[in-house]
């Protein structure tokens, strides 16, 4: 009897089929999906970017996702030299080629102003003032209105359209502001008037208003930002008469009670000043 090996031919040739079957079912299958994946992910499909600048988010959307792209807004700036709210700047460049569904990211101009705060002027000279102002993107009118104070060239206001702005006010940038600068001691003497209740704004507009000038304040509490102190004690005292452009001397306090009572007892305001 003829003794048969381990694996006799027919063996061999099956095992061998079977192996160079599996590798081309293999090879197949890798095949497909590399193909079914480059369709699903849109694999060398790319579209022409359209420039989308100077439009609007609500019209650039679907322009983009005409062409299968998709808008992002990732940043905002501001000038005047473009309509507010339009696209400035987009990436991808506008007619350069995008991967279809691709987020194409933009920047839009500010629906608004940029807004700045108003600095305390004060009593620092106007060229100063005209350089800070200017730096904060302000217009600083060349005409100043002059009135006495008790030192020359310093900023005693400034104003919109004849209203003052205070320190704090927040204002558009390109407002045009007109400083008020003092010319020094007038001849006319002025009454003193009462301020007594008053918050310092108001004060200082109806001493400005009567050419006098805020000299020294001074507050029983520290200064918080929205909380109001108001007027109760004022040197000279209502009523004296001082020379244009002098200066009247201040204390406030944030309990309006205090105010109230001095104002009822005016013959107390030096003693409760000093």
């Amino acid at each position: 009897m003829e003794k048969k090996g381990f694996l006799d031919k027919f063996d061999l040739k099956f095992i061998a089929w079977n192996v160079v079957l599996a590798v081309v079912v293999g090879v197949l299958l890798l095949v497909v999906l590399i193909w079914w994946l480059r369709g699903y992910t849109q694999h060398g499909v790319e579209v022409e970017v359209s420039d989308v600048r100077g439009m609007v988010v609500a019209e650039a959307e679907p322009v983009l996702g005409a062409q299968g792209l998709h808008l992002v807004v990732i940043d905002s700036t501001y000038s005047d030299k473009v309509p507010f709210g339009s696209i400035v700047e987009q990436d991808p460049k506008p007619w350069s080629h995008a991967k279809h569904g691709r987020a194409v990211y933009v920047t839009i101009n500010a629906t608004t102003k940029r807004q700045v705060v108003m600095p305390n002027l004060q009593d620092i000279s106007y060229r100063q003032a005209e350089t800070t102002l200017r730096g904060l993107g302000l217009e600083v009118d060349t005409v100043y209105d002059y009135e006495p104070s008790a030192f020359r060239d310093l900023v005693l206001d400034v104003r919109i359209d004849g209203e003052s702005v205070q320190p704090g006010d927040k204002l558009p940038v390109g407002t045009t502001v007109r400083l008020v600068v003092g010319f020094g001691k007038g001849t006319q003497q002025v009454e003193v008037p009462v301020v007594m209740g008053m918050t310092l704004r108001d004060a200082r507009s109806l001493l400005l208003n009567r050419h006098l000038t805020v000299g020294a304040v001074y507050y029983d509490e520290p200064e918080q930002e929205g909380v109001e102190q108001y007027v109760y004690s004022q040197s000279p005292a209502a009523g004296e008469m001082l020379l244009e452009g002098e200066t009247v001397t201040l204390r406030l306090s944030k309990d309006i009670e205090k105010s109230a009572r001095s104002t009822s007892n005016p013959e107390t305001e030096e003693d409760v000043f000093f």
